[in-house]
């Protein structure tokens, strides 16, 4: 997710994060993915959430939507990375409130 020319999230891309964090399970992922330095295996979420395959493939597909995560691919596998600079910015944005 690009930033504006000012650095700051766009109206867009702030509404977008917004939407995505408002479901408690994908704010739960954006933690476990966070609390990893390294990107976090899809198949470790997965165990550590009761719901399917095709539930988790939709809350990843809105949080990468969103700009919030960063999906490497290899092969069939999926690693998650925390997008921190714009978790930052959206974080900034919100305590300017």
């Amino acid at each position: 997710m690009a930033k504006s020319k000012e650095g700051r999230l766009t109206e867009r891309q702030f509404a977008r994060i917004a939407r995505a964090l408002a479901e408690p399970r994908r704010y739960q992922i954006l933690e476990q993915i966070g609390a990893s330095a390294e990107p976090t295996p899809c198949s470790a979420i997965h165990e550590t959430h009761d719901i399917s395959a095709a539930t988790l493939s939709h809350h990843i597909k809105e949080l990468e939507t969103a700009g919030l995560i960063r999906i490497e691919r290899a092969g069939k596998f999926m690693n998650l990375a925390l997008e921190r600079g714009v978790l930052r910015a959206y974080l900034d944005r919100l305590a300017k409130i």
